[in-house]
């Protein structure tokens, strides 16, 4: 049975959220931390409505060695849900099957492609209110027309985080809606970011 997408009004408490886990997250993590824990996604951006998932990404040192974290993250009630894990380890909190999860935490080294792409997605909404506005009406319209498709929803976030990636804050085109494409396990072409 598939899980309704819900999105919801921006909530002034998902800051707070993030970091009371973060706190917690810290300590848990900190023989593997390298780059900090961060917020990510929708959540982390200031007026836009989001599904109501707190979306973190930590750098650790080393991404094998972070397999140890597996059992500790376990303890917090973290499940590990594969999700790209070439370069990263993806858990949810509670579960991906007893919605509603309440957290998301990716494990990966800085300067991976994730890790990247996730920050500087989460940076260029937060910066150009026009593309948060967009995207938000975008992501309020699937969820109301496709409410059952995940996949759906999972592909056009990958091509809406590459399109903000590149066109950054100024002189951008439009975001539309990209149809939905079968990626077929590939990831779209990205150029570098620069800093």
């Amino acid at each position: 049975m598939a899980v309704a997408i819900t999105v919801v009004p921006y909530d002034p408490e998902w800051p707070r959220r993030f970091e009371a886990e973060r706190a917690v997250l810290d300590r848990v993590l900190a023989p593997w931390l390298e780059a900090g824990i961060h917020h990510i996604g929708s959540t982390a951006v200031p007026g836009l409505a989001s599904k109501p998932i707190i979306d973190m990404i930590a750098g650790v040192r080393d991404l094998e060695a972070a397999r140890a974290a597996f059992d500790p993250l376990a303890e917090q009630k973290y499940l590990y849900a594969p999700h790209r894990p070439g370069i990263a380890h993806h858990f949810v909190k509670p579960s991906l099957r007893l919605p509603p999860a309440t957290h998301g935490l990716h494990l990966t080294e800085p300067g991976s492609d994730l890790w990247r792409e996730r920050l500087a997605f989460r940076d260029v909404l937060r910066g150009d209110a026009g593309l948060a506005g967009e995207y938000e009406a975008l992501k309020l319209r699937l969820a109301r027309e496709h409410p059952d498709d995940i996949g759906l929803h999972r592909r056009q976030a990958r091509l809406r985080r590459s399109h903000a990636r590149e066109c950054g804050s100024s002189g951008r085109p439009p975001l539309t809606e990209p149809r939905p494409v079968d990626l077929g396990g590939q990831r779209p072409h990205v150029p570098p970011l620069r800093d």
